[in-house]
């Protein structure tokens, strides 16, 4: 089934404004990060799974690393728990929804080429073996973050802040 990109972007620009409070910088644990670096990659390969037809390939990735996943969502829910109890579950989902928003938009100015550029994607997560490898590949991918992340106690790079593009939670971490 191929998912019109531009619905999916309409549908998540509309989560994407209620999402705004999310820009601001966020102290992270050096545990977190990996949950924030893999949402990233899945929610990615989730996009380009409803945009290029690949739902049995996504659906792959899921179940050889559903135990990762899982415990990285819980990780995720964890974080938000942390920062704002009341409202946690909304702001992961508001995170996860600008993810999804941001990778559609990178579809969009792809145009025909968004699919041929991502579904090399699911190859390499396939090869890998484990929830480690796992990890250390969605640190490596530059994914274009919502959220501010930092290592608490550590500044932004002043290139993640001027350009809006934040650099993997990982490396960030490196930085500072």
């Amino acid at each position: 089934m191929r998912f019109p990109l531009g619905l999916l972007t309409a549908g998540l620009v509309a989560g994407q404004m209620l999402a705004a409070p999310l820009a601001a910088a966020q102290c992270v644990r050096p545990a977190d990060h990996a949950s924030f670096d893999i949402t990233a990659l899945k929610t990615s390969l989730m996009v380009t799974a409803l945009t290029c037809s690949a739902d049995e390939r996504y659906n792959a990735f899921v179940m050889k690393f559903k135990p990762e996943l899982t415990a990285q969502d819980r990780a995720l829910g964890s974080y938000f728990s942390r920062v704002n109890s009341r409202n946690a579950r909304k702001q992961q989902d508001d995170y996860v929804t600008q993810l999804a928003n941001s990778r559609s938009q990178d579809g969009n100015r792809q145009g025909n080429r968004f699919c041929n550029n991502t579904l090399p994607a699911f190859d390499e997560v396939m090869a890998l073996r484990n929830g480690t490898e796992l990890a250390d590949y969605a640190a490596g991918k530059s994914v274009n973050q919502p959220i501010n992340v930092v290592a608490c106690g550590a500044a932004a790079p002043a290139s993640a802040a001027r350009s809006g593009r934040a650099a993997p939670a990982r490396a960030r971490a490196r930085r500072g």
